[in-house]
């Protein structure tokens, strides 16, 4: 059974009925039961959710702009923001935004599966911050052994042909805390250092060393 059709449904199971009959405003406090009406029937009438799980699409198809006018204006007296299209003939009012579609479930009374999409949402939005979160992860970490190839690179060469004795003290005891520790974070080498340093301090000396591997390389070349 398609989500549309439990939606329906619930409501029909509520005696909720298609009339077709116009409804007119006559007093401000009626007016949400009035509206709440309208938009019940619409649904009922030609009106379709999709599956939360594949996407969160809300739509009314219309028979003519009189009632693209009539279900615009009751979902935007609700605070929504629909938008319309057309498919083949038929004008067609839609909403997209899970919180929405959530808000029209509630004010047609669909509560049975307002309650169902809303898990679906909840488990959909856990699982993509959980997403964002590995690859978020997986980004720092990927950053994180490029660098350290590139400075044991850095370092090995300098090692090779200036050696670390002709290193001022900062340098060197950066330069071998990085030989000792090629996966370590640049905070965790800064860390680790015999006198502490920041990040900022850490980075800088190996942007030093960096430097100055890349003037040997250059002499290398020119050789």
């Amino acid at each position: 059974m398609s989500f549309s059709r439990k939606v329906k449904d619930e409501l029909v199971k509520k005696d909720f009925t298609v009339t077709g009959k116009e409804y007119k405003i006559t007093s401000v406090d009626n007016e949400q039961s009035y509206i709440r009406k309208y938009l019940r029937d619409k649904f009922l009438e030609a009106g379709s959710v999709t599956d939360p799980n594949k996407d969160y699409h809300l739509e009314f198809i219309c028979q003519n702009q009189d009632d693209v006018g009539k279900i615009m204006a009751g979902l935007q007296s609700f605070g929504l923001h629909p938008k319309t299209t057309e498919r083949g003939k038929h004008p067609i009012v839609y909403l997209k935004d899970a919180s929405e579609i959530s808000d029209v479930l509630n004010i047609v009374g669909a509560h049975s599966a307002l309650m169902d999409f809303e898990n679906v949402r909840i488990l959909k939005e856990v699982s993509e911050n959980v997403n964002r979160r590995v690859n978020f992860e997986t980004a720092n970490i990927n950053r994180t052994v490029r660098a350290s190839i590139r400075q044991t690179e850095d370092i090995r060469l300098i090692q090779e042909k200036l050696g670390f004795k002709n290193l001022e003290p900062g340098l060197r005891e950066i330069a071998e805390a990085r030989l000792r520790n090629p996966g370590a974070s640049l905070e965790e080498l800064a860390a680790g250092l015999e006198s502490p340093i920041g990040k900022s301090g850490a980075n800088h000396r190996m942007r030093k060393l960096a430097r100055l591997a890349a003037e040997l390389r250059s002499k290398t070349a020119e050789e």
